[in-house]
């Protein structure tokens, strides 16, 4: 004991004996050598699909059967993670406790249940194919040994943070929703790669559901998340958190939106590498 514990000569503190000794993980320049050449990744071979809650489920049996369908075809060949979205319902409560004046943190509470409610429906939907639901904090490091034994692996997009929700920085709906939490995920099990089923083609200068018929829109068909930020545009079809995520992250290099809705045979082709959406890079 007496060689891993020793006394700090200036403060009269006892500390473990480690190179990390005295350091406050605040200081920018200590930080920069905690950077790693190359970072562990747990599941390499897993594909994150985050299933848009408003743009998929929310549609009913006409947009969700089709991606079932696929789903089930692309699992013989590929190792799979579907997170399901929030969708109008999640809408539905922060709308109410917005009203109420409930903090961001209650709201992200709030908004979980329902991605929650997704996930059961789309695991029951997939149970006789090996559609199973997961949880956050027990199975993650479970997933390979899931797909290997030809299972599919499906959880809410919900991040865990609840009451610990960063502030908002306009309003205060929770700035981490389901997509947010599809890139964290696979970001710390690195994973092979980030889809994001949607109802649009992609990212586009405006949201085409709301832009004026004669408005003429421009189609990002691949950005880097620097120019993206550049940009600074009004509304994303993705969370903006994600930006700074990606700009930060180890081993995700990019992520993929795509249209499933229309065209659900493009999730294989996402899968093969294929550039059949907006791919932003970092």
């Amino acid at each position: 004991m007496g060689k891993l514990i020793k006394e700090s000569k200036d403060k009269g503190r006892l500390h473990i004996d480690t190179p990390m000794l005295g350091e406050s993980l605040v200081s920018k320049e200590f930080l920069k050598t905690t950077e790693s050449g190359e970072y562990f990744r747990m599941h390499p071979d897993i594909n994150v699909l985050k299933i848009g809650g408003q743009s998929i489920m929310d549609r009913g049996s006409k947009a969700i059967f089709p991606i079932v369908d696929e789903l089930i075809r692309v699992k013989e060949d590929y190792k799979l993670l579907l997170m399901t979205g929030g969708g109008t319902r999640a809408r539905h409560v922060y709308n109410i406790g917005v009203d109420l004046g409930m903090p961001t943190g209650v709201l992200s509470k709030l908004g979980d249940k329902v991605s929650s409610q997704n996930a059961v429906m789309l695991s029951v939907l997939l149970a006789k194919h090996g559609g199973v639901r997961i949880t956050h904090g027990d199975h993650l490091e479970q997933l390979t040994m899931f797909c290997r034994q030809g299972y599919l692996p499906i959880t809410t997009g919900i991040p865990p943070y609840g009451f610990f929700e960063h502030p908002a920085q306009f309003g205060s709906i929770p700035p981490h929703r389901t997509d947010s939490g599809a890139f964290l995920l696979a970001e710390n099990i690195g994973a092979r790669s980030l889809i994001y089923l949607k109802d649009e083609t992609g990212l586009f200068s405006k949201d085409p559901k709301k832009a004026k018929k004669k408005e003429k829109l421009e189609f990002y068909d691949k950005i880097s998340v620097d120019d993206l930020i550049e940009l600074d545009l009004d509304d994303l079809i993705i969370e903006r958190p994600i930006l700074n995520m990606l700009k930060n992250a180890k081993c995700l290099k990019d992520l993929q939106v795509i249209d499933a809705l229309r065209h659900p045979e493009k999730i294989r082709e996402a899968l093969e590498g294929k550039h059949v959406g907006t791919i932003i890079h970092k």
